[in-house]
C-alpha cells in the first residue's frame, strides 16, 4: 500500500509541475484531477496536504439557475472542485524522487501542446478580424449606394419607391432656415444643462415640426454643412450597430456612425469627437 500511495503522490506532483495553473485535487470525467477518487487516491492527497507538497487554492462558486416549487427561478451558488498547486517543497521532493530530465520532458510536452492551442486561437482571432474588416467595407459600400440612390421617384405604390420618395422629398428647399433651426435647437439643448448630447432622431423630429416636408436627406445635408463649417460637433454611436435605435437618422462621417450632435463653442479642426 505504501508503494502504491508513493506512486500516486509522484504522479500527482509530476502533473502539477507540468501545469502552470491550479488543478483539482479530485476531478471528474470532464476535468480530471491529480488524484483518483478512490480510497488510495484520497489517502495520497491527504499526505500531500500534510507534507505541504500541494497547497489548496481558493476557488469561486459558480452561479446557476434553479427552478423552485412555485415555478419561478432563483440563482444558487454551486461550489466548484477544490483546487491545489505545487509548492516549492513539493517540487523539491519530486526532484529527489525522479530524474529532473523526466520532469523537464513532461513540461516541454505541455508547453508544445499549449503552443498549439495558442496558435489555433490566434488563427481564429485573425480570421474574425478579417471578417470584421470585410463586413465594415461591405457596409460602407452599401451605405454609399443607398445614399446615391436617394432621389425623387414617382409614388407608384412600390415600397422601395415610396421609401426613396420619403428620403429625398423636396421640402421647402430653404437650407439656411433649416441650418438655423438645427443650430438654434442645439444651442437651447446645451443651455438646458442636459447631461448628454442631443440624439439625431430627436433633432430630426424637432426640425420636422418646424420645416414642412423635411426629408432625411435634407437633414443630413444640413448636418454636414454645419459640421464642415465647424459650427457643430458630431459624436459617434459607441454600442453595437444592431442595437442602434432609429438607424435612418444616423449619419456616416468617414468611418464613424454619428448619432449625437452638440453646438461648438468655437471652431475646431477635430470636429468628430468620441
Amino acid at each position: 500500500m505504501a508503494d502504491k500511495s508513493s506512486q500516486l503522490v509522484i504522479n500527482a506532483l509530476t502533473r502539477a509541475a507540468a501545469t502552470a495553473t491550479s488543478v483539482p485535487w479530485h476531478g471528474s470525467k470532464a476535468a480530471p484531477g491529480l488524484f483518483p477518487a478512490t480510497a488510495a487516491g484520497k489517502q495520497a492527497a491527504q499526505r500531500c496536504r500534510e507534507e505541504n507538497y500541494l497547497a489548496a487554492v481558493p476557488s469561486a462558486a459558480v452561479a446557476e439557475p434553479k427552478v423552485d416549487g412555485a415555478g419561478g427561478t432563483a440563482v444558487k451558488a454551486r461550489p466548484t472542485a477544490e483546487l491545489c498547486a505545487l509548492t516549492d517543497k513539493g517540487l523539491a521532493y519530486l526532484l529527489s524522487q525522479v530524474s529532473p530530465r523526466q520532469v523537464l520532458e513532461d513540461m516541454v510536452r505541455v508547453l508544445e501542446a499549449r503552443e498549439g492551442q495558442i496558435a489555433q486561437l490566434l488563427a481564429c482571432a485573425r480570421s474574425a478580424q478579417a471578417s470584421l474588416e470585410g463586413l465594415k467595407a461591405n457596409a460602407e459600400r452599401v451605405l454609399q449606394q443607398v445614399r446615391a440612390s436617394e432621389r425623387p421617384a414617382a409614388a407608384n405604390g412600390d415600397l422601395k419607391t415610396l421609401f426613396h420618395a420619403f428620403q429625398a422629398s423636396s421640402g421647402n428647399g430653404d437650407g439656411t432656415s433649416l441650418d438655423q433651426t438645427l443650430l438654434g435647437h442645439l444651442t437651447r439643448w446645451a443651455a438646458s444643462g442636459a447631461l448628454e448630447d442631443c440624439r439625431l432622431p430627436d433633432l430630426f423630429r424637432h426640425a420636422q415640426a418646424t420645416v414642412a416636408g423635411l426629408s432625411i436627406g435634407q437633414f443630413h445635408d444640413a448636418l454636414r454643412r454645419l459640421y464642415d463649417s465647424g459650427t457643430i460637433s458630431l459624436h459617434p454611436w459607441t454600442g453595437p450597430l444592431y442595437e442602434l435605435p432609429e438607424p435612418p437618422c444616423a449619419l456616416l462621417v468617414g468611418h464613424v456612425v454619428a448619432y449625437y450632435a452638440s453646438v461648438c463653442s468655437a471652431a475646431s479642426d477635430d470636429k468628430v469627437t468620441g
